[in-house]
Parts: C-alpha cells; structure tokens; sequence
C-alpha cells in the first residue's frame, strides 16, 4: 500500500511539475466558466419566465447545472488523453520504464500507483469545477442529491477513461499516438451511443456499451447498480489488461 501511495503521489507532483497541468486546468476552468455564466443568463432572461405557472418544471439544477455536468464530459473526451498520453509512453521512450519494472515492487503496485495519482488529479479538477453549480446556492435553491449524482457520475466516467488511457499509453513509447488512440477509442463509444440511439439505427446494445448512456443516468439524479457495474468492469478491464502488458515487458526486459 505504501508504494501505491508513493507512486500516487509522485506521479500526481509530476503532473504539476509541467506547464500541461495548469494549462488543462486554467482552460477548462476558463471555457466551462464562460458556458455556466452562459447557461445562468439564459435560464434567468428567456428560460425561467417561461417556466412561471408550469407544472413540475425543470429548476434550476436541471437546466443549468446538468447542462454544465454534461458539458464537462463531452469536454474531457479530449483533455483526458492528453492527460494519460505520458503516463507509460513517455516512461518508455525516456528509458526509464525499464528501471521501473525492475525495482522491487509489483507491476500491480506500479499501475494503481499511477492510476491513483491521475484520479487524485481528476478529482481536484472535479472539485474546482463543482464551486460553480454550489455557488449557486448563494440566490437560489438546488436539488443537492441531482448534483452529488452527477458528481458521482462525472468522476466514474473520468475513472474510466483514464483506465483506457493508461492502457493505451503502455502500448506504445510515442505519447502522441497514445493520445490520439486513446481519443479514437472514446470517440468511437460517443459514435456507439449516437449510432444506438438514432431513429435509423436504434441498438440497445449500442446503447448500452457506451460511456454516455450509463452517465446520463446519473445527471438526472438516477443511481442505477448496473451503470456503476458497469463503469467498475471497464475501468478494472483495461487496468488489468495494463498489468498483464507490463508483466510481459518485465517478463522479456521490455
């Protein structure tokens, strides 16, 4: 547990120790800003007078702080690779993922070590970006469980992704072309859901094997066991596949 921790956080002080981190957080905050205080000024001028007098209308919650949640994971499909992209890569193609693999600690160690420094990472950028909806409870009421579910469901979503990432990233000693893979592979899962979710071309499977479809439950304020399964099945999927890739480089002194 220790050398968990101890990668966690070194990984998560390497991180900070590039301009790539502030940079992702400062333009993340910036654009989502700029689309909140959009959204707030939308509900309060067009919006919100024409929900006056309407039965069990949508609040403030539901227009503008799902739509900020939603924004944010449509937003990171693009971040996160470039987050993942040096986790294993770079190791490589600076030759120091072979002094990695052969200190003594277990492969496992290493990649729960990383994988926990990037979610440790994930959920500060989370928590920066949840002041903007709870500032809201300054003028107004808002349904606190619908966001904690979103909350819950945004970090689930990330959780995934950067599994899928760091797999990718121990493929291959170009970051570049694990970025790019890993956004490939998160794209073609938004594909999956659009193409399920068509009039055309209606899957439910489709549906069902997409990120989005299981995350959309959780904006409207829904914990479905089976959305939170599947999130674990995939992140713990690609995490093992990262183990069994680095037990074979370890294995053959790759």
């Amino acid at each position: 547990m220790n050398s968990i921790l101890t990668i966690a956080n070194s990984e998560f002080q390497r991180l900070f120790r590039s301009p790539l981190a502030w940079s992702l957080l400062a333009t993340v905050q910036f654009i989502l800003a700029w689309l909140f205080l959009n959204n707030v000024e939308e509900y309060l001028l067009y919006i919100q007078p024409k929900l006056v007098g309407v039965d069990h209308a949508p609040g403030v919650t539901e227009v503008v702080v799902s739509s900020l949640y939603t924004s944010i994971g449509i937003i990171m499909l693009a971040i996160m690779p470039i987050l993942t992209m040096r986790a294993f890569a770079e190791e490589r193609m600076n030759g120091t993922l072979t002094l990695l693999l052969s200190a003594p600690i277990s492969v496992s160690q290493i990649v729960l070590g990383k994988y926990c420094g990037l979610m440790a990472f994930i959920f500060l950028m989370i928590a920066m970006l949840s002041l903007m909806p709870f500032s809201l409870l300054l003028t107004t009421q808002l349904d606190i469980g619908m966001i904690l579910s979103s909350i819950l469901g945004l970090s689930l979503l990330l959780a995934s992704f950067a599994a899928a990432g760091l797999f990718l990233s121990s493929l291959t000693k170009q970051p570049i072309i694990a970025a790019m893979s890993s956004f490939g592979l998160l794209l073609f899962l938004v594909i999956l859901y659009l193409s399920g979710s068509s009039q055309s071309g209606n899957s439910s499977l489709f549906i069902y094997l997409s990120h989005f479809s299981h995350f959309l439950s959780f904006l409207q304020g829904i914990f479905d066991s089976s959305d939170f399964i599947y999130y674990l099945l995939f992140s713990l999927g690609f995490l093992i596949l990262t183990i069994r890739k680095l037990d074979n480089d370890r294995l053959h002194g790759g």
